[in-house]
């Protein structure tokens, strides 16, 4: 069964681009299209689509509002943005977007994003993970885990923090896949976290990864 899909960006020769990128790729279909934010947050919960692929600037509704009116109804959103250091982009992240791309990012990238949220994964481009995460980190006191962090989700977050699936953690520490969805499950839990983003701010914040 494909993923269904729904675009949406202000300009139409990038819906356009996106739409005609995203229907080529093996088990994915757009399944509509939106002009700005109001119009898809309608879209999205009359056709209760898989994930929304949201710009951030957008008339009326932004793609950040529209992230938020879209929380805990089952349906995962990505972000796509021109701006590397896009100050929205964290806005976004905090109302739920589970990752983000940029607009030049290749059809292999944007399927791999798709499939990502999904499956309840999260895929962040890699090329600016560290950048805007350092950027745009609270500045407040971290909150502290409920309970302490066993070594094995040490190296889950570290892993997560840099931008990696499940997948690709899994094969980077030499365990299963499902053992990595428990260890992301047991952090969320742990530090109150409501995606793998969070999680993943939560990194930046208490220094655990070190600065380019």
């Amino acid at each position: 069964m494909s993923i269904r899909v729904v675009v949406a960006d202000d300009q139409e020769i990038v819906r356009t681009g996106l739409t005609m990128i995203l229907n080529v790729q093996p088990g994915i279909e757009v399944v509509g299209e939106a002009a700005d934010g109001r119009e898809a947050v309608s879209l999205a919960r009359r056709l209760r689509p898989d994930v929304c692929l949201f710009d951030i600037r957008m008339p009326g509704m932004d793609g950040i509002e529209a992230t938020r009116q879209l929380a805990g109804t089952g349906i995962a959103v990505v972000i796509i943005t021109t701006f590397d250091l896009d100050e929205y982009v964290y806005g976004a992240l905090q109302a739920g977007a589970r990752g983000f791309l940029l607009k030049d990012a290749g059809p292999q990238l944007l399927s791999q994003a798709i499939h990502a949220a999904a499956n309840g994964d999260a895929l962040i481009a890699p090329n600016i993970t560290v950048r805007l995460l350092k950027a745009f980190a609270s500045g407040s006191p971290p909150k502290q885990p409920i309970e302490p962090l066993t070594d094995r989700e040490e190296q889950v977050l570290l892993a997560t923090a840099r931008g990696k699936t499940n997948s690709e953690i899994a094969a980077e520490l030499y365990i299963s896949l499902s053992t990595v969805k428990t260890h992301v499950a047991n952090l969320m839990a742990k530090l109150g976290a409501r995606n793998r983003v969070e999680i993943a701010m939560w990194a930046y914040e208490t220094n655990r990864v070190k600065k380019a």
